[in-house]
């Protein structure tokens, strides 16, 4: 009887210890200490608005726009024209890029003696340089250069450097000329506009000749 009786005292405690557990108050967490001024609470990912991370935020980021036209304005004579010219239509343009074209190459190079006061001395100077060793020289007779020495003409520079360093060592005041005159860089503003902007009216502002058509993948 008494083993009994003590069976049945457990399982009405276990029976009473689970209602109390199922019907027991939430428990709620204290607040959290407040922060000093100033501080701002740190927030999870999951607590962020859903603007900050959805595709919103994606489409807020600026992307360039892709011009519908591009041509170059110039020719200008210096980088500081072009620079102004840039600076004077720089509102109307979404690319710009300033570009040099080096002016032309001399052509050849030749090696000369400066003219003599007469020709009795230029023709003096011709007989010291073949008594020297040299060749390939002619006393010149008229035009500019009358009464001087023409010594050689040179594809390249180098070629005519070493004939002057020869003739120089031996004593010879020669000296070396480009063949046609290096012309200056000429500058161009290359540059892409949006839709319904005339390349025309650009280029009178920016005081340029006729746009000349360009590639817009030249301006990348």
């Amino acid at each position: 009887m008494l083993i009994r009786a003590l069976i049945v005292l457990l399982i009405v405690l276990n029976v009473g210890a689970a209602a109390w557990w199922l019907t027991r108050p939430a428990v709620v967490p204290p607040p959290p200490p407040p922060l000093p001024a100033g501080v701002a609470r740190l927030q999870l990912v999951d607590e962020l608005p859903a603007a900050t991370t959805g595709p919103s935020a994606v489409d807020a980021r600026a992307t360039p726009e892709i011009p519908a036209a591009c041509f170059s304005l110039g020719p200008f004579t210096s980088q500081a024209a072009a620079t102004l010219a840039q600076d004077v239509v720089k509102g109307q343009l979404l690319r710009a890029h300033l570009r040099e074209v080096p002016g032309l190459s001399a052509s050849g190079y030749q090696v000369v003696m400066p003219p003599a006061p007469s020709l009795e001395e230029a023709q003096a100077i011709a007989g010291r340089i073949g008594a020297a060793g040299f060749n390939d020289f002619l006393v010149v007779r008229q035009g500019e250069q009358a009464n001087g020495i023409a010594l050689g003409r040179y594809r390249s520079r180098e070629a005519a450097e070493r004939r002057l360093s020869q003739l120089q060592a031996a004593g010879f005041t020669a000296q070396m000329q480009p063949v046609g005159r290096a012309g200056p860089s000429l500058w161009w503003l290359d540059a892409g506009v949006a839709e319904g902007v005339d390349p025309v009216v650009l280029a009178r502002a920016a005081s340029s000749g006729t746009p000349q058509s360009l590639e817009c993948t030249a301006l990348r």
